[in-house]
């Protein structure tokens, strides 16, 4: 297990006192983990400022699936990017609407290019691109 080191940290008093209001209503035991998250995001947002960074994500999509040629596209893409897409979730929330998860694992250039890819198709009502890390990097 690694060595925990203390440290101590300065800042106004208001913002004390709203960062423990929003730790107490996420469910943060202490301040410690709660910083700590809040390090392990942004070492996870650098990763993905490396282009050439192993990363992890997902890739979301509602789209009309009765928008022509709508699903011939997304997946000739997702052919496209199959090396990085590991797994898919279809489910169809409606009639009209599904909602595609993508789960990737690739360099961050790469996904942030199939996101954008996916995301920009006529037809797709709303995509996003949520990131997070391989962990391999992280404890």
């Amino acid at each position: 297990m690694p060595k925990l080191i203390r440290f101590g940290i300065s800042m106004h008093e208001q913002l004390l006192e709203r960062f423990d209001q929003e730790i107490v209503s996420r469910g943060y035991a202490n301040r410690s983990e709660a910083i700590r998250d809040l390090i392990r995001n942004q070492l996870v947002e650098m990763e993905w400022a490396e282009e050439e960074q192993e990363v992890a994500g997902t890739i979301t999509l509602v789209y009309d699936h009765h928008v022509r040629g709508l699903t011939d596209i997304l997946i000739n893409l997702q052919h496209r990017y199959h090396q990085l897409i590991i797994s898919t979730m279809h489910v169809h929330l409606d009639h009209d609407n599904c909602l595609e998860v993508l789960v990737i694992k690739g360099r961050a250039k790469e996904a942030k290019e199939a996101a954008n890819q996916l995301i920009s198709v006529k037809g797709v009502k709303h995509g996003k691109l949520t990131i997070t890390s391989t962990g391999k990097k992280l404890n």
